[in-house]
């Protein structure tokens, strides 16, 4: 098992800026790519950004791209999403994921069911 803990949540400003870090235990050689997703108030769970492990090749969304940067520090078995020019759209509870599988289709990385371990989330709130 993966045991996935984000941290780094919290309220902030329209045009500003957060860095929420996921932490990862247990058997963590078992990744081989990590994920951030968020959901909305009233919204479904959607595909933020991913990375993975090996090369820290990444895939953003196109919504974030530009804004959002995802990144990993092997050795702290972390991962970070850099938020930039936060807007009050991007108000969402925002997930870890962790995979096991070592596909790169874009298709697959979006896709919420193809991650096998979510931490609980933290929230994000962008205020106008």
């Amino acid at each position: 098992q993966v045991q996935l803990v984000e941290s780094g949540g919290g309220l902030v400003q329209a045009g500003g800026s957060l860095r929420l870090s996921c932490e990862a235990s247990g058997r963590t050689f078992s990744i081989y790519t990590m994920g951030w997703f968020r959901q909305g108030p009233g919204k479904e769970r959607e595909f933020v950004a991913a990375i993975h492990w090996s090369d820290g090749g990444t895939y953003v969304a196109d919504s974030v791209k530009g804004r959002f940067t995802i990144s990993r520090d092997n050795a702290k078995n972390a991962m970070y999403l850099q938020m930039n020019s936060l807007k009050p759209e991007d108000t969402a509870v925002y997930y870890c994921a962790a995979r096991a599988g070592n596909s790169r289709i874009p298709a697959i990385l979006r896709s919420e069911r193809k991650y096998d371990y979510w931490g609980q989330g933290t929230q994000v709130t962008v205020s106008s």
